[in-house]
């Protein structure tokens, strides 16, 4: 009795990792996507006591990043509509395109601030005397590219015992041919069970009996 309950307990507990996980992957993947278009650092100068600023985005720095970002959020949506070992495979893929990500956030560190100031430098009358910062869109990109990488890791791990999406979602062509095969199948069987009953009866036995 014991054997028997452990793996529904088990199956009980996969099948709660699902909603949880679907959604913070999800969040992360939109916030890596957002912030990663956005101004990564900046650099700002104030000759002759007028400020002048400039920004370095970080779909300019690293066009990658925000190329994985994107793979990444799309992955999630394939996750959801695939099953077992293909959803497997293809959280894997969102999980290196997470990791892809933070790999290139992290590379980026003295590239960002480089290109915003060498945009700060293309301005007239900027003088020497400047500053140059991350923004928090740049850390917020490296942190939710970890939390989305984490997320699409327990998929990897957990998403053959997560729900799939019932029938009522396939093509309407799938259902018809489905429920088309089914129809074919019980007027099969009728007309068979029909030619038993005649060759019964030429027999002289009681087909009912």
């Amino acid at each position: 009795m014991a054997d028997r309950a452990a793996p529904a307990t088990n199956e009980r507990s996969r099948d709660r990792t699902f909603a949880p996980t679907v959604l913070v992957g999800l969040v992360a993947a939109v916030l890596t996507a957002v912030a990663g278009t956005r101004d990564w650092a900046t650099s700002s100068g104030d000759p002759a006591a007028i400020e002048v600023a400039a920004a370095a985005s970080g779909s300019d720095t690293a066009p990658l990043a925000s190329a994985l970002a994107l793979l990444a959020l799309a992955s999630w949506g394939v996750v959801l509509v695939t099953r077992r070992h293909l959803r497997q495979v293809v959280a894997l893929v969102g999980c290196a395109a997470s990791i892809g990500v933070l790999v290139a956030v992290v590379d980026a560190f003295d590239t960002a601030q480089d290109d915003a100031l060498e945009a700060l430098m293309g301005q007239p009358g900027v003088g020497d005397t400047f500053a140059t910062s991350l923004t928090a869109w740049y850390y917020l990109t490296g942190a939710s590219a970890a939390v989305g990488a984490a997320a699409f890791a327990v998929a990897v791990w957990r998403c053959a015992g997560w729900p799939a999406m019932g029938s009522r979602y396939d093509a309407p062509s799938a259902r018809a041919g489905s429920t088309a095969s089914a129809r074919d199948g019980d007027a099969g069987q009728d007309v068979q069970d029909g030619e038993d009953m005649w060759r019964a009866l030429d027999r002289g036995q009681d087909p009912t009996s």
